[in-house]
């Protein structure tokens, strides 16, 4: 199995910083592509920015231009660099990874963990 451990999260004012981490474990040959949901209170769980296994990147429009996903491959860490942010980015987010692509019967079609909250006060 892959197991998934966010950190980073944390209390900032309104035009501060936060840089997430996640740290992938277990069978990490499973993991192809890696990504960053968020979910506030109330609302549906929302991707913020993904990673595609050859470091394609895609941004919701929400985030695009304020943060910045990478990855690195050989210590299987995935990172979210967050400026610039709004009281609107608080939110519990969380690291997500799946495994499309990846020939082998052990590997879940992806994978969650727990989450890191992000609180941005005005």
């Amino acid at each position: 199995q892959v197991q998934l451990l966010e950190s980073g999260g944390g209390l900032v004012q309104t035009g501060g910083s936060l840089r997430l981490s996640c740290v992938a474990s277990g069978d990490t040959t499973c993991i192809s592509h890696m990504a960053w949901y968020r979910q506030a209170p109330g609302k549906e769980r929302e991707m913020v920015a993904a990673i595609s296994s050859g470091g394609s990147t895609f941004y919701g429009d929400s985030v695009k231009g304020r943060f910045t996903i990478s990855r690195d491959k050989i210590e299987n860490k995935l990172y979210l660099q967050m400026l610039s942010l709004k009281p609107e980015d608080t939110a519990v987010y969380y690291c997500n990874a799946d495994s499309l692509g990846v020939s082998s019967s052990i590997c879940e079609y992806d994978y969650w963990g727990s989450g890191t909250q992000v609180t941005v006060s005005s």
